[in-house]
C-alpha cells in the first residue's frame, strides 16, 4: 500500500488535532508580540548603563553629570571630612561602573569640609562637664591624668591639651589633667592691719580665695586708706579650699562714703584684631575704680568673641580693653558724685578718744552710728 493511500485512511480527528495545535501556537505568538508592542509604546524600554563616577566632583557638577548620563542624583548625607573640601561628593551608591538602568537613583554622601573652631576652656570643670562640652563640639576625650594641685579643687581639670582657644577641628582628641586635690582644710592667715595688696599676696600664698571686699569710711580717726580692718572668717579659722575670705577695708579718713555698684559688663574683641605669630590675639580687660586697677581677663581670645563679666566696683569706675597691649576700648561703669564737704583732719578733740580697736566688728567711734554703705541695685 502506498504512502498516499495510508494518509488517506488516517482518521479526520488526527488531522484536526495538528491543525488546532498550530493555530494555538500562532495565536499565542501574535498575542505576545502585540502585547510587547503595546508595552513598548506606553513605556519606552530602558537599557542598562554603567553608573557614572560622581565621587570627587562638586555637587553642582555631579548633578550635571547624572542628568547627562540619564540617572538621578540625591544627597542622602553630609559629613565632615579632612580629605574632601566642602560640597564635594565623598561616596556614591551604586558605586562607579555598576550596571544600572536609566533613571536609577544614585545616592550621594557630600563633605561639609573641615570644621575648625576655638578649643573650649575646660579648666576647673568636672569630668562630667568635660564630657558634655566635648560631645557638644564633637571632640574626643583622650588621656585623663590625675595630678596633685593646691590651687584646683579635687576632681576638677587642672590643665588640658590642646590649650584653650587654640584652633581645633571636629574629632580632635583632648587630653586633660584632673586634680586629686590639695589640703582639705586651710587655716586662715591674719589679713587685718595690712594693705589690701599685701592681704591679696598673703592669701594667694596660703591658697586662700579672697571673696567680697567692702570699702568702708571710718571717719577722720579711722585707719589709712587701703588698710584691712576686718576679715571673715577670722584669723586662724579652719576653712575648706573653696571657701572665700571676705575683707572690710578702710576707704580713708577723708572719705564720706562711696557708691558700690554691681554691674554686668561686656567687652567684644574687635573683628580686625591682628594675629600674633599665627596665634589668637592677646586680650586683657582691666577695671579701674576707687580701690585701684585689677585685671578681670588676661588671655588669648578670638576676633568678635564676646566676654561677659559680673563686677563689683567702688565709686568712679572704668573698664578698659587691651588687644596685644594696645588700648582699643574704654567704658565708664559709673561715676562717684562730688563730695560736698570734706572732713578736716587733725588731732582728736580734747577729752575724746578714738575707738580702741577698729578691728572689733562692733566697735564704732564714740557717739556716732555704725558706718553705712550706699549701694545701687544691679
Amino acid at each position: 500500500m502506498t504512502d498516499g493511500a495510508a494518509r488517506a485512511r488516517r482518521p479526520w480527528s488526527v488531522r484536526q488535532d495538528w491543525f488546532f495545535a498550530f493555530a494555538l501556537a500562532l495565536f499565542v505568538g501574535v498575542t505576545v508580540w502585540f502585547g510587547r508592542q503595546i508595552q513598548d509604546f506606553l513605556s519606552p524600554p530602558s537599557r542598562s548603563i554603567g553608573a557614572p563616577t560622581l565621587v570627587g566632583q562638586t555637587l553642582a557638577d555631579a548633578y550635571a553629570t547624572a542628568q547627562r548620563t540619564g540617572v538621578k542624583a540625591y544627597v542622602v548625607q553630609r559629613v565632615t571630612s579632612d580629605r574632601y573640601p566642602r560640597d564635594v561628593v565623598m561616596r556614591q551608591d551604586p558605586p562607579p561602573g555598576a550596571q544600572v538602568r536609566q533613571g536609577r537613583q544614585i545616592s550621594l554622601v557630600v563633605s561639609t569640609g573641615v570644621s575648625i573652631f576655638a578649643m573650649p576652656d575646660l579648666r576647673y570643670e568636672s569630668l562630667r562637664e568635660v564630657g558634655l562640652d566635648l560631645s557638644h563640639d564633637k571632640l574626643q576625650l583622650g588621656k585623663v591624668k590625675i595630678v596633685p594641685s593646691d590651687n584646683v579643687p579635687a576632681n576638677r581639670v587642672v590643665d588640658q591639651d590642646p590649650a584653650p582657644l587654640t584652633s581645633v577641628r571636629a574629632g580632635s582628641v583632648v587630653n586633660i589633667e584632673i586634680s586629686k586635690g590639695g589640703p582639705q582644710a586651710i587655716r586662715v592667715p591674719g589679713l587685718t592691719g595690712i594693705t589690701i595688696d599685701d592681704a591679696r599676696a598673703q592669701a594667694q600664698a596660703a591658697h586662700v580665695q579672697i571673696g567680697q571686699i567692702v570699702w568702708t569710711p571710718f571717719g577722720r580717726y579711722g585707719p589709712a586708706r587701703g588698710i584691712v580692718v576686718r576679715q571673715s572668717p577670722a584669723f586662724n579659722a579652719v576653712i575648706g579650699p573653696d571657701d572665700p575670705v571676705s575683707l572690710q577695708v578702710s576707704a580713708g579718713p577723708r572719705e564720706a562714703g562711696y557708691l558700690i555698684r554691681q554691674v554686668h559688663a561686656t567687652a567684644t574683641v574687635p573683628e580686625d584684631a591682628a594675629l600674633t605669630a599665627g596665634k589668637s590675639p592677646s586680650v586683657r580687660v582691666s577695671v579701674s575704680d576707687e580701690t585701684g586697677t585689677r585685671n578681670v581677663y588676661n588671655a588669648f581670645a578670638e576676633p568678635k568673641q564676646k566676654l561677659d563679666f559680673n563686677l563689683t566696683v567702688v565709686g568712679t569706675a572704668e573698664l578698659d580693653v587691651f588687644v596685644n597691649n594696645e588700648l582699643v576700648d574704654s567704658t565708664k561703669l559709673g561715676k562717684e558724685p562730688e563730695v560736698q564737704e570734706r572732713q578736716q583732719l587733725g588731732a582728736p578733740p580734747k577729752g575724746s578718744h578714738p575707738p580702741k580697736d577698729v578691728l572689733n566688728p562692733n566697735a564704732t567711734p564714740s557717739g556716732s552710728p555704725a558706718p553705712q554703705l550706699r549701694t545701687t541695685p544691679r
